[in-house]
């Protein structure tokens, strides 16, 4: 494990861990490193400097520091007090947590520079030292840490940004929270919340994950029911960009691309674009990929993939008090459904790989689309394969076995013939279904190559 590795290095270390609000951040840092902290402390929200570095220093004491005559006036003085309290310790590694670092860099307070100082002046040239800082406002962190051009640049040893379970973690997680859901309703809730332990942990075993939903989202003063606009309020500053940039993409599916963004939202080309989707796509709430056929230059489409975002999107933000029984089987849950399961199927590429016998194959991953005069054609998710093979995925979801009719199976020949020729490709082609619960053998089902259910994508 990484931090494990950190903390045997033998000399000091600056780890900075980022993510998205509720992925578990400080949850992970306490865990591992609990008897060897030796300091710990977090920023304040919305508060200004006096308040942040009397919290700072009120800790200080907790965890062992004298008490002084007098609070630090600055934060230069307020670090000098953590050299002190570190220099009592007689741990061999002196581990420091300093969280939701960017609500302690209020303006004109000069955080930065003084840890900077902290940093470059004692604290790198002692061997013993692991400085641990983490922040959900993720634009803050690469701004002025990860990406910092003055005193920080090039000086954190390691840089953590901690993802969301996968399929497989999150079953592992409702079972030791007593939960008994099949993997249907499993993936149910993680196109609702994706893999974030804090939601998850939300749940109530003793109600059904219909009643879970409802009380999370559909009741009057529902827990949740404001967690879209704090979430991205706490991320991103100036969130109205960020959020301006998701609607547009929402109402796109397959995505967008950066000059479409622009258009579609009336915003200014420039580098404020690209910090924003630089940074949502560091938090995972979007992804970037090729199209096939083009260069990743010119064919870059931007996609949202946040699964919360696109439950707020389809079913909160239109402040319709709903039931979530009530809208199985009807059209705007299977308009959801089916994007959310493309999604998270793309999401479980190597447990889709694994399932076809190419884990260990080198491939690249694409989508692809053509726009034809007579009848467009769009392929879900392209594997290009380093063996002469391409897999030509589809994603269907689905509340039972999936059955290929005529229809369809004349759907899939015509992408297939149309990919053929417009890519001109000389590989071997297989037809990939990605379902829920498998595909039913009929007289047109013979098209599809090989299939991967829900249950593969929990390995």
């Amino acid at each position: 494990m990484e931090l494990q590795r950190i903390y045997d290095s033998g000399k000091s270390e600056f780890v900075a861990v980022c993510g998205r609000r509720r992925v578990g951040k400080t949850f992970l840092i306490r865990e591992f490193f609990e008897d060897e902290m030796v300091f710990q402390t977090a920023g304040l929200a919305n508060e200004k400097t006096a308040q942040q570095i009397k919290s700072f220093y009120t800790d200080l004491v907790d965890y062992g520091l004298q008490p002084q005559k007098e609070i630090p006036n600055d934060w230069i003085d307020a670090f000098s007090l953590l050299r002190t309290l570190i220099k009592q310790s007689d741990s061999p590694r002196k581990v420091i947590l300093l969280d939701e670092l960017p609500w302690m860099d209020t303006p004109r307070s000069k955080f930065i520079s003084a840890l900077e100082h902290f940093w470059n002046s004692w604290a790198s040239a002692r061997r013993d030292i692991v400085l641990v800082v983490c922040g959900s406002a993720t634009s803050w962190m690469m701004d002025k840490l990860i990406n910092n051009h003055g005193g920080l640049y090039n000086r954190l040893t390691h840089k953590i940004f901690l993802r969301q379970f996968t399929l497989l973690e999150c079953e592992d997680f409702l079972v030791s929270r007593g939960h008994r859901l099949s993997r249907y309703e499993i993936a149910e809730c993680y196109m609702i919340f994706g893999g974030v332990p804090y939601y998850l942990d939300l749940l109530d075993k003793e109600k059904s994950l219909s009643q879970n939903i409802d009380n999370l989202f559909f009741k009057p003063k529902a827990l949740l029911s404001r967690e879209f606009p704090n979430l991205y309020a706490a991320l991103f500053k100036n969130s109205e960009g960020y959020i301006t940039v998701v609607s547009a993409l929402c109402k796109k599916r397959s995505g967008l691309s950066r000059k479409e963004i622009i258009e579609t939202t009336g915003m200014k080309s420039g580098k404020g674009v690209t910090t924003i989707l630089d940074n949502l796509e560091s938090c995972g709430f979007i992804r970037s990929y090729g199209q096939y056929g083009e260069s990743r230059k010119s064919g870059v489409i931007y996609q949202l993939v946040d699964f919360f975002t696109l439950f707020y999107f389809n079913f909160i933000i239109k402040k319709q008090i709903y039931s979530w029984s009530d809208l199985q089987g009807k059209a705007i849950f299977y308009s959801w459904a089916g994007l959310s399961f493309e999604i998270l199927a793309i999401q479980h590429i190597f447990q889709i790989k694994k399932q076809l016998g190419i884990s260990g194959v080198n491939s690249r991953e694409y989508t692809w689309r053509c726009e034809d005069e007579n009848k467009d054609a769009q392929i879900d998710l392209v594997i290009e394969r380093a063996d002469n093979t391409v897999n030509l995925c589809e994603m269907k979801f689905s509340v039972g076995q999936f059955s290929i009719d005529k229809d369809y199976e004349s759907n899939l020949r015509n992408k297939l013939s149309k990919f053929v020729e417009h890519t001109k490709m000389k590989k071997s082609i297989q037809i990939t279904l990605i379902t829920t619960y498998g595909i039913k053998n009929n007289q047109y089902s013979g098209i599809v190559n090989n299939q991967v259910t829900l249950d593969n994508m929990f390995s």
